[in-house]
């Protein structure tokens, strides 16, 4: 593997505030911008294309994952879709299984994480993967899959994460195949599926989105989304939009429109602290805050109404019914209290009015974090039968709108929440 060269490189934006000019992209302590190591800061000229490897490092492989021989960190470049302000430096993981590689090299999974926080050092190439996610990258690299795993735009490299913001996230996605297939000739087969889990899930079925435009030369063949948060306003379901502290992420992160306030100019006294622990911590210290504050809902940590706010945001998750050129693979829990299933129907329907081969399969008693592994025989199934062009259980004609979520299973692996 060749190991780029590190140069050190001394952040001048400290202490600078969020700028939020058109083509500006806003850095400093309130973008989140803190300093980890010279790794994440490139200080040269950007290369004049996206998903180009800036360069790459040797990390420790995490206890959980024994199925993995070697362990990379990786800059690339990618494209700034929300402040439109050119390439951008984006930081991710890469890993390749024990043994060999097949003559035709490693197939290739690229893996969209859930919500883990909007601060540089909740960047999972820096702090390690979750248990959760570690073991089940662990189980793709025992069967044989190199994995690619993007931090997403601004989660390690410079400026605000835009949290959600699926445009941004699809393409951090995109562009981290792109450097995986660079780092040696021959290492990675034409064989690349998709896969992610809640935010993870949006930013996965964005890359699908954007494929066909953005990185047509990519050999994708199918995406597996878990507990997806991505809309659909045009879709066949209607439902109001979501009211939760996920959102708060967003707005914190770039999901306010430019013509509006200032997110701090909407906020409580509760909010404003609760912003300040964001931007420097993740979504543990969140939660410990929130407990701390007492906070009981959303609203308390606004100081407009829900109307108001719906106005000012950017709907970050909001899609388009596109036509994608592959097959969709989506796992709900019926247990789902975070993103309820309800709202995972909402985009099967909306997938499957649009044309697509969609795969929408529900697990009783899994709820947001347990469906991951516990589809996984199933999402194993789908991508087995891709490389001979056949689709896998494709249901659109017989969708059925699921219940409530129902009761979650104790017993069930990584099945918290």
């Amino acid at each position: 593997m060749s190991l780029f060269r590190i140069v050190a490189f001394a952040c001048a934006c400290v202490g600078a505030t969020v700028a939020m000019a058109a083509g500006t992209l806003p850095i400093g302590p309130a973008a989140g911008d803190t300093e980890l190591s010279a790794f994440y800061r490139w200080p040269e000229a950007m290369p004049a294309l996206p998903g180009v490897l800036l360069r790459s490092e040797s990390m420790p492989v995490q206890a959980q994952m024994p199925a993995a021989a070697q362990a990379l960190r990786l800059l690339y470049s990618s494209t700034d879709e929300r402040w439109h302000s050119g390439l951008v430096a984006v930081s991710g993981a890469f890993y390749l299984p024990t043994g060999n590689p097949p003559a035709e090299g490693w197939p290739l999974l690229a893996w969209a994480h859930g919500t883990l926080g909007i601060a540089d050092a909740c960047a999972p190439s820096w702090t390690g993967l979750r248990d959760r996610d570690a073991a089940y990258i662990d189980r793709w690299l025992a069967r044989g899959f190199a994995v690619v795993v993007t931090d997403y735009q601004g989660l390690g490299g410079p400026g605000p994460h835009p949290y959600t913001f699926w445009q941004a996230e699809g393409r951090s996605v995109l562009d981290s195949i792109r450097a995986a297939r660079a780092i040696r000739p021959g290492l990675i087969a034409n064989r690349t599926f998709l896969a992610g889990q809640s935010q993870g899930g949006g930013a996965a079925l964005g890359a699908a989105i954007l494929a066909a435009s953005y990185a047509p030369e990519l050999p994708i063949l199918g995406a597996l989304l878990t507990a997806p948060n991505s809309t659909f306003p045009q879709g066949p379901i209607s439902l109001p939009p979501r009211q939760s502290n996920t959102v708060f992420l967003a707005l914190a992160s770039g999901g306010l429109r430019e013509d509006g306030p200032r997110v701090e100019d909407i906020l409580t006294a509760k909010g404003l602290q609760l912003l300040e622990v964001a931007r420097q911590g993740c979504t543990r210290d969140i939660a410990v805050k929130s407990k701390a504050l007492q906070i009981g809902s959303f609203a308390e940590l606004l100081t407009v109404p829900p109307e108001t706010l719906n106005a000012l945001r950017i709907p970050t998750t909001d899609m388009p019914q596109a036509s994608i050129a592959f097959p969709l693979f989506i796992a709900t829990g019926q247990a789902d209290r975070t993103i309820t299933p309800e709202r995972q129907y909402a985009v099967a329907a909306a997938l499957c009015a649009a044309g697509n081969a969609v795969t929408w399969r529900t697990y009783e008693g899994l709820g947001h974090d347990g469906v991951l592994h516990g589809s996984l025989e199933d999402a194993f199934a789908f991508v087995g039968a891709r490389p001979g062009g056949r689709d896998y259980g494709v249901n659109c004609t017989t969708l059925q709108r699921p219940g409530p979520p129902g009761e979650r299973d104790p017993d069930a692996p990584f099945n918290d929440d």
